[in-house]
């Protein structure tokens, strides 16, 4: 677990234009300072990330917010004071201290306080905005661990923190403030219902958005394995019939066929509680990967509370492939 010298070594790296990987309650980061336009464009370089994908700055705490945006809405105060730190992201206009190399060459700019005690650490520690995307190569599965840092990134990383494993373990909850109405841009962390229930009315969660945001693309979060979506009583026959035709097939067994016999290579026999599949996800599709499954069959789960964040995931590294 990272110490207080390590956070202070982490905060110089990031204070001489290097890059530290930083744990959230989400998953783990790829930071730079927010206002290096170098340091920035080395986090694309480093994940293979299109340059017009815009990053999330990370600040350490909601008073903050004003040196990094133009204005903030009462709406964005009233989420801010409610969820952060949290896993939430606020889409807002951009302040001069963003340069557009962080925002895809945006004038909005996405802002959040993470909760984690060693990110708000290195946060304090370093004294400005951090910009910090999963540390992973562009569309793959999202590191929850320094281990998953290390062994995906390597070298190209100047520093890693270790924080243990995360616990949300989906990526934030993107909102659009920018104009009349918020709406989600991207389900994660902070549920639709939490936000309905501050907000006092619906929330939109649009398909698709003129408004850039990260983790959208029409393929994301993707193992090597090729993820396969059907209805939940049809994962146990699919997966049976791609075995057959000769696939390493990996099961995410839904806990309502926990009894079922399945012929495959690997099964994941999936928790009921959709906090800890959240939690597991990345875990999950990782550990597939690993017992050298090539393809995996899974099922959404009901898209209400967290499940809304999973299927999001599971439809973005199922890509256009998915069968759904």
């Amino acid at each position: 677990m990272a110490t207080a010298s390590d956070i202070e070594k982490a905060a110089e790296v990031l204070r001489t234009g290097g890059l530290v990987a930083l744990p959230t309650e989400t998953v783990y980061g790829l930071g730079a300072n927010a206002e290096d336009p170098a340091a920035v464009t080395r986090i694309f370089q480093v994940k293979g990330r299109p340059p017009s994908h815009p990053l999330i700055v990370h600040i350490s705490g909601a008073e903050h917010l004003d040196d990094w945006v133009e204005e903030v809405p009462a709406t964005a105060r009233l989420l801010a004071e409610h969820f952060w730190p949290g896993p939430l992201t606020l889409v807002l206009r951009r302040g001069r201290r963003v340069p557009l190399e962080a925002t895809g060459g945006l004038e909005t700019v996405a802002v959040r306080v993470p909760d984690h005690p060693v990110a708000l650490a290195l946060l304090s520690a370093f004294g400005g905005g951090v910009t910090a995307p999963s540390a992973n190569r562009f569309g793959s599965v999202s590191p929850t661990t320094a281990d998953h840092v290390r062994a995906e990134l390597g070298d190209a990383v100047d520093f890693v923190l270790d924080g243990g494993s995360c616990g949300v373990g989906v990526e934030s909850t993107i909102v659009d403030v920018t104009g009349e109405t918020p709406s989600i841009l991207r389900p994660g962390g902070v549920t639709r219902e939490n936000l309905e229930a501050v907000l006092g009315c619906p929330i939109e969660v649009p398909s698709t958005s003129h408004v850039r945001v990260p983790g959208q693309h029409p393929s994301h979060y993707a193992p090597r394995a090729r993820v396969v979506l059907v209805e939940p009583e049809k994962v146990v026959a699919e997966a049976g019939h791609a075995q057959e035709q000769g696939h390493q097939v990996g099961v995410f067994l839904p806990p309502a066929f926990a009894d079922a016999p399945v012929k495959a290579h690997a099964v994941v026999a999936l928790p009921e509680s959709m906090d800890a599949y959240a939690r597991e996800l990345y875990g999950f599709l990782r550990e597939l990967d690993q017992q050298g499954c090539d393809l995996i069959v899974a099922s959404l789960p009901t898209e209400k509370g967290l499940g809304l964040a999973i299927a999001n995931r599971l439809r973005r590294a199922a890509g256009p492939r998915s069968s759904e």
